[in-house]
């Protein structure tokens, strides 16, 4: 990544009238903290940032050489399942959230990165999944916090996060998920 404008630095909130540059990124790619890119001019950068930064649309970036960017949420397919039975929704948010999916919550809705295995599962519970495309802005959730989020606790005024395995005991509940990244991609059995 040499010779490229090295960015390392997250602007909470961005940086107004400092901006010589935007960059537009799907939520995938907001949430690396190691990143070869282009701004939406065509330059090509480098994200180095702390592990674990979740970049927030609006939310701006400084470079090695004092140069400040702003980023942009880009649009991308998700799926919208609204509720006016706020039981249901929380039904639902419970189920993707105990697969570990990434999600954005609303008063009376709630979104995620379109999956039709995942819709087939909303549609099981008497919900309706309608594919949009719109900026993707998930909660953090409780063991990973993003940088770039002022809502978002913090320790020692540095994101904190915890990418070490915490119990995850099956035995109480017999059922069987795969996991995503800090289990290692193991199985539990029932």
């Amino acid at each position: 990544m040499s010779g490229l404008q090295r960015f390392t630095e997250v602007i909470v909130g961005g940086a107004p009238g400092q901006a010589g540059g935007v960059l537009t990124l799907r939520f995938d790619d907001r949430r690396r903290s190691r990143l070869r890119t282009q701004l939406d001019d065509g330059r090509e950068v480098a994200l180095i940032l702390p592990r674990g930064t979740i970049l927030r649309d609006g939310d701006g970036l400084r470079a090695e050489d004092g140069a400040v960017v702003t980023v942009l949420a880009a649009p991308q397919a998700l799926s919208l399942v609204r509720a006016e039975d706020p039981l249901r929704l929380a039904q639902a948010s419970y189920h993707l959230g105990n697969r570990h999916i990434p999600v954005q919550l609303g008063s009376d809705w709630l979104a995620y990165e379109h999956d039709h295995v995942l819709d087939g599962m909303v549609e099981d519970l008497g919900l309706l999944a309608e594919t949009v495309s719109r900026p993707f802005e998930p909660e953090a959730g409780g063991y990973r916090h993003g940088a770039a989020s002022d809502a978002q606790p913090r320790h020692g005024g540095e994101p904190h996060v915890h990418d070490h395995e915490h119990p995850h005991d099956h035995d109480q509940h017999g059922h069987d998920h795969p996991h995503g990244d800090g289990h290692g991609g193991h199985r539990h059995g029932a």
